[in-house]
């Protein structure tokens, strides 16, 4: 992704809405070199067409898709997609509170039954682990391989 079309995405998180105005991700475009209303345009498109964003009220506003949140996911945040009463996501939950702390790791968990796209996305095939914007577990997880991952990835980001 380019660094103009990453602004607007963290322009957006910084709002913490989960809808935000045609003019605020236009202002941060702005603050970041782009005056042309065609290019800022075009930027916005091609985050809907990455399915980063997606359009609301006919482009008036934007909403921020998970795949755009994840693309924004640094290398020590893990995402869990699971659900409530699923025995396998209790599972892994508990498997990863020891390398949380151990790694020093940020967890977020996304219940998939709270948003139709990631119902569709993932169906029964919870839970559904990514570190940073790379799913690494699906199901059970393999805490020995998972270290290593961390391993590497807390390394190279010190």
């Amino acid at each position: 992704m380019n660094p103009i079309g990453r602004a607007a995405l963290e322009a957006f998180e910084a709002t913490g809405a989960r809808i935000v105005p045609r003019k605020t991700l236009e202002e941060a475009l702005a603050a970041n070199g782009v005056t042309c209303r065609e290019t800022c345009e075009g930027l916005l498109e091609d985050l809907v067409r990455e399915k980063l964003l997606a359009a609301e009220e006919g482009g008036a506003s934007f909403r921020r898709t998970e795949a755009g949140r994840l693309a924004l996911a640094g290398p020590r945040e893990l995402t869990l997609y699971t659900r409530v009463g699923c025995h396998l996501c209790e599972e892994m939950k508990a498997a990863l509170k020891p390398l949380l702390r151990e790694f020093r790791v940020r967890l977020a968990e996304v219940d998939v039954d709270g948003d139709e796209e990631l119902r569709t996305m993932y169906g029964n095939d919870v839970p559904v682990l990514f570190l940073g914007a790379r799913k690494v577990a699906k199901h059970r997880l393999d805490v020995g391989q998972l270290r290593k991952q961390l391993d590497r990835t807390v390394a190279s980001s010190e």
